[in-house]
């Protein structure tokens, strides 16, 4: 008896609950938050497996994305069950999503009509290449001005193309108006919300940012950048705010709960570790890595390779709020990659162990351009390169350097966020899930030369999309007002070596990104077998053809037979 009336009273004690579903690059969460005091209760997470068909391109299943949801929704209702916690406490749901990743489904089937283009793909480089060759001077920054963007392989316009383009069925599906585009957040509300029985076509703000189709200036779709990609506007979802109720779950133990918030992962970290001020900033290491920084109700166009895009609009009557943004392309991918690729470890937890066993790179660079360098240099023509090895460097030497190589990245981009601002960042905030490597964080500090902290409750970006699915008119538990936020525990890493040392390594860094650049340049030129020819390059195959007669000619000369 005394046991139930305690489980019933603490119950009571917890008052409103808050979930967001967090769907990310490698992996989908269900979260579930008080929203007094933004504890976390429970979270059940699911691993995403990403497909690569060819050379450069990442794939996944739309249906694995929307099952993992409904998956890690049932195991975390049932954790909370058994802590004795009421789930019809679930007041609202928020969505928080790997941005960029582009989806076309069939809306009379709710079928997907090919995989989700992932944002790190780079099958679209001929096509970017095409349409920065049709602009005023070649100029990657053509659309900037509207969209805060360069052309790239990285938003969701030139994967759309692509994908009409490419594929017969989302062609079809486009001419028949059967289709319908989104990121991965639209799709997840479509099919919660009923799917073809009456489901919800919407996007928010943030996410709606990152297709190139969509000015940060009038805040909505516009027609001259859908007509320059060629995308019919009627595919394009409903553009809302990012905390408002889009509608309601139709299936499952939480079927009739309001999914009332949406932001992009990076926006959704922002508001999670509380930037609400012009200056604010947080960096998130996950697959890649993000540094968003808060420049209030105007939108700032960088001169150092950032990109300006929307960092909340937290409401219908509030203001869209906007950030400078650093994105790069490999942080967490690098581990997957030693994990995966070069089989030298078998966890994340063994890099730090292995890195930590050296405690240097001993000389070594690893520039992990996989996907080409993203912020500061847009160059997709770069690709991932090693060196400054010697007969000394092992395993561990390498570990070291793909640590490194995360923490020159932000260095990077936060020297470019510097000069943008003309105020540099005195401390960094950090989340993501490769702040769990103590060794990471001390060594961002050491390569930054400013302090790292590090929230000690690590899921900002779930706790983001909660935030603002609490707070949407109709729902209003949880309060955004400054003196209401919680006070958030966290742990501090100062910087431990000289400056001098730290400037060193940087330069070393930055030669070994020059070298490797303009790696990849067009599509190689194939002869009848598919096999790439020598001759295919004219000038190397002049080269080489003189070089013979030239060799020839010599032998001739000095009587050689």
């Amino acid at each position: 008896m005394n046991g139930t009336m305690a489980a019933s009273s603490h119950r009571i004690m917890l008052g409103p609950l808050v979930a967001a579903i967090d769907q990310g690059t490698s992996s989908t969460r269900f979260l579930v938050f008080n929203s007094k005091t933004a504890e976390l209760l429970s979270h059940h997470q699911v691993e995403i497996k990403q497909s690569f068909p060819k050379e450069g391109w990442v794939e996944e299943d739309p249906k694995e994305i929307l099952q993992s949801v409904y998956e890690c929704m049932e195991r975390t209702c049932e954790k909370l069950t058994q802590l004795n916690i009421d789930i019809s406490n679930i007041k609202a749901i928020g969505v928080t999503n790997q941005r960029e990743t582009t989806l076309v489904w069939d809306k009379e089937t709710g079928e997907p009509l090919y995989n989700a283009i992932v944002w790190l793909d780079l099958r679209t480089q001929s096509t970017v290449e095409r349409l920065i060759n049709k602009t005023p001077g070649r100029n990657k920054n053509h659309l900037k001005h509207k969209t805060g963007l360069p052309i790239s392989t990285y938003f969701s316009a030139v994967k759309l193309r692509w994908l009409m383009d490419n594929v017969d069925e989302v062609h079809k599906a486009v001419v028949s108006h059967r289709a319908m585009f989104g990121t991965v957040d639209s799709w997840l509300i479509w099919c919660l919300t009923g799917g073809k029985s009456g489901g919800v076509h919407c996007t928010d703000v943030t996410n709606a940012s990152r297709t190139m189709l969509f000015n940060i200036h009038t805040m909505d779709w516009d027609p001259e950048l859908c007509k320059y990609f060629g995308i019919p506007m009627e595919i394009l979802p409903r553009v809302r705010s990012s905390s408002e109720i889009y509608g309601l779950m139709k299936s499952g133990a939480l079927s009739g709960i309001p999914i009332s918030g949406c932001l992009g992962d990076q926006s959704a970290a922002l508001v999670g570790q509380m930037c609400f001020q012009d200056g604010q900033a947080k960096n998130t290491y996950g697959t890649g890595c993000f540094l968003l920084r808060n420049t209030g109700v105007k939108p700032v166009m960088s001169e150092h390779g950032l990109l300006t895009t929307v960092a909340y609009k937290l409401g219908r009557d509030k203001p869209a709020c906007y950030a400078l943004e650093g994105s790069v392309a490999i942080a967490g991918a690098v581990v997957r990659w030693l994990q995966d690729n070069l089989g030298i470890i078998g966890s994340s937890e063994e890099l730090e162990k292995l890195a930590a066993s050296v405690g240097t790179s001993y000389g070594c660079y690893f520039v992990p351009a996989f996907s080409g360098l993203y912020a500061p240099y847009w160059e997709p023509s770069a690709r991932g390169i090693i060196c400054g090895l010697t007969q000394f460097t092992n395993k561990s030497h390498l570990a070291f350097a793909a640590l490194e190589a995360v923490c020159f990245q932000t260095r990077e981009i936060l020297d470019a966020m510097n000069q943008d601002s003309g105020i540099p960042l005195t401390q960094l905030q950090v989340d993501g899930g490769m702040t769990s490597n103590k060794l990471l964080m001390q060594l961002q500090a050491d390569i930054l030369c400013i302090p790292v902290v590090k929230p000690s409750m690590p899921e900002t970006t779930a706790l983001g999309a909660a935030m603002a699915a609490g707070a949407a008119e109709g729902v209003s538990v949880w309060s955004l007002n400054p003196e209401d936020l919680s006070e958030v525990t966290s742990e501090k890493f100062e910087p431990q070596i000289n400056p001098e040392e730290s400037e060193f390594r940087y330069a070393r860094w930055k030669k070994a990104v020059e070298k490797s650049m303009n790696w990849e340049t067009t599509e190689p030129v194939c002869n009848g077998n598919g096999e790439t020819s020598i001759f295919s390059s004219v000038p190397l195959g002049f080269y080489i053809i003189g070089s013979m007669l030239m060799l020839i000619g010599a032998k001739y000369l000095t009587g050689h037979k």
